[in-house]
């Protein structure tokens, strides 16, 4: 692990370990571009050729209506001139109404130093004029949705990127802390920076903080299968009775399985155990060049049906209670379709988190999947077998550029802080890598032409898939805020299978947080909820208008309904595994420490 952590408060850093350590990070940065494809830099060049495309439009629409962009650059010179007579009156110490204020939520602005007259001048120009570029590219006629969207989303990343709160000499906060620490905060930011320019990537947590094992995917268990793509975990009962049946749970192979089980005040996985379940989780292989030709389908007969068929084994039971979360409940989606066709009865009930099966309305991830980006991406994973994990990492840090990036690079190295300990962000900075056939398949099959959604079109195993059929007891849980797989897209192909059980949950918050979402603990505040309701024929929004609103977690609503589907008590297991499934280590495993 690579050593991020600071000076201590109040000692001085010495000058000849900062010279030794910027001679490190380029010797570094000259190592990555010496290994690095010539060939990359074209193909990154071709990838952004529709974004290109989409701005030259929004550039002809504009200029065929001059009027309306006259009348809209008027306007920001008004307000600007507003802006300077107010400035003036501030400096003669008069109170005034501020001609721009920053969006609720919006964090970069809310040191105190940001309303002295001068910062506060700044602020409100830079807000005005970023208000002035996102209204202009709005009003850009004639660009279809695709279009619209591309130039909306690198629009806004300019405007993030030139936020004056992103540099020193426009920062109030960092002028200030440089000062009364007499510039020791500049050169611990440097610091920070030399240590991020090694790793080739923004620390956005303490990473000295948390080891896999110790203090983060703790909760007891045994591995009781491997093979070449999965660990299988069987977690220790806490209780003296358990629900007969099984709950198997399939995460996202894009992530580490520990997001559902970090801590024990936030893992689910504990709290499900607590409840009397007996929990298995797949835990995926981190693949190497050698897996490149590992396939979707792959994914479902060594991962989802190996899993499936050791826990049958070892409880005794014909079949088990299914999760799949994001991806994971994208590969049971295709899979319960198969297993519909094949009259397989091995999944009792299945739960999906944040699972998209339609990708016509796939959010921002759809921007990185047109035909120009994805043969790049073909390109780059043909040559090394895998996708990197910091290419889907990055990918998603763009989407939310505020709060994953550029509030890092402020914290880190303007301010010289180090960022705070957090599991979330630590397991969001342990990504993995995908092989080339499975990653391929899954953009272009799902992403880019959306065939699972279009019934009998897409063939996994031999069988078209109809997820209409699928007929079995069901659980979703949505994410309000989910700026992955948008809630309305997550609901609308779930709604319309013909099991007549589908119990849909909307949390109130985001990708993640929507599903590492505890109880609140005995007194203190809550401040999560969740809606629920039985999913219907009705739209999205017709069902969150008739849905109940529930104040804290969704948990002990999901531990209701599962223990309906989950059979009678039965004796508590003294020992993991059986005879043929003997356990081979303790959890959390090898895989995902690789």
């Amino acid at each position: 692990m690579t050593n991020t952590s600071s000076t201590p408060s109040g000692s001085a850093i010495n000058p000849t370990h900062l010279v030794e350590q910027a001679t490190h990070a380029w010797q570094k940065s000259l190592e990555r571009m010496a290994t690095k494809n010539p060939q990359t830099d074209l193909e990154q060049l071709q990838a952004m050729q529709p974004v290109m495309e989409a701005f030259g439009k929004a550039a002809t629409a504009l200029s065929a209506n001059p009027h309306a962009l006259v009348q809209s650059t008027l306007q920001l010179h008004q307000a600007h001139l507003a802006l300077g007579a107010n400035f003036l009156e501030s400096m003669l110490g008069r109170s005034t109404t501020p001609v721009a204020t920053p969006e609720k939520g919006d964090g970069r602005f809310s040191h105190e130093s940001w309303n002295t007259a001068f910062f506060d001048l700044m602020k409100q120009s830079y807000l005005l004029t970023s208000n002035y570029l996102t209204e202009a590219v709005s009003n850009a006629k004639g660009l279809d949705t695709t279009d619209r969207a591309r130039v909306d989303f690198y629009t806004r990343q300019f405007i993030d990127a030139l936020s004056p709160s992103n540099f020193l000499l426009t920062n109030p906060e960092a002028l200030s802390t440089a000062l009364s620490t007499k510039g020791e905060s500049l050169m611990q930011g440097f610091q920070n920076f030399l240590q991020d320019a090694t790793r080739g990537s923004i620390t956005t947590t303490d990473l000295e903080k948390f080891v896999v094992g110790e203090n983060i995917a703790i909760t007891p268990g045994n591995v009781v299968f491997r093979n070449h793509l999965i660990e299988l975990i069987q977690y220790t009962p806490t209780t003296k009775q358990v629900h007969a049946k099984p709950l198997l749970i399939c995460p996202p192979w894009i992530n580490r399985f520990y997001i559902l089980d970090l801590q024990p005040q936030n893992s689910f996985v504990k709290y499900m155990v607590d409840q009397g379940f007996t929990v298995f989780m797949v835990s995926w292989k981190n693949p190497t060049a050698e897996y490149r030709d590992v396939g979707f389908e792959n994914y479902i007969t060594d991962g989802l049906y190996e899993a499936i068929d050791a826990a049958c084994a070892i409880t005794g039971e014909e079949s088990v209670n299914a999760i799949g979360y994001c991806i994971g409940g994208t590969m049971l989606s295709a899979a319960l379709s198969v297993m519909e066709q094949n009259n397989d009865k091995r999944i009792n009930s299945a739960t999906f988190f944040t699972t998209l099966t339609d990708f016509s309305k796939a959010g921002e991830l759809s921007l990185f999947t047109d035909e120009a980006q994805l043969d790049a991406l073909d390109k780059r994973m043909q040559r090394d077998g895998v996708l990197d994990g910091k290419s889907m990492a990055t990918t998603f840090s763009m989407m939310r550029a505020n709060d994953m990036i550029w509030s890092f690079v402020v914290n880190n190295y303007l301010l010289g802080k180090q960022p705070f300990p957090f599991d979330i962000l630590y397991w969001n900075s342990d990504s993995t890598r995908m092989p080339c056939a499975m990653h391929s398949w899954y953009l272009r099959k799902l992403y880019l032409k959306n065939e699972m959604a279009q019934p009998g079109k897409l063939e996994v195993l031999g069988k078209k898939i109809d997820l209409r059929k699928i007929n079995l007891p069901m659980y979703m849980v949505g994410a309000i805020n989910d700026h992955i797989t948008p809630w309305a897209s997550c609901y609308a192909p779930f709604s319309g299978m013909a099991s007549k059980s589908k119990r849909f949950v909307l949390s109130k918050a985001g990708h993640v947080a929507g599903i590492v979402n505890p109880p609140t603990p005995g007194g203190k505040p809550v401040k999560r909820s969740y809606w629920v309701a039985e999913a219907t024929s009705t739209p999205a929004e017709t069902w969150l208008r008739g849905a109940t609103e529930n104040q804290d977690s969704w948990w002990p609503d999901y531990s209701n309904w599962l223990s309906t589907q989950s059979g009678s008590k039965v004796a508590a297991p003294t020992k993991a595994g059986t005879t043929k499934y003997k356990p081979l280590g303790s959890a959390p495993g090898t895989y995902v420490l690789e």
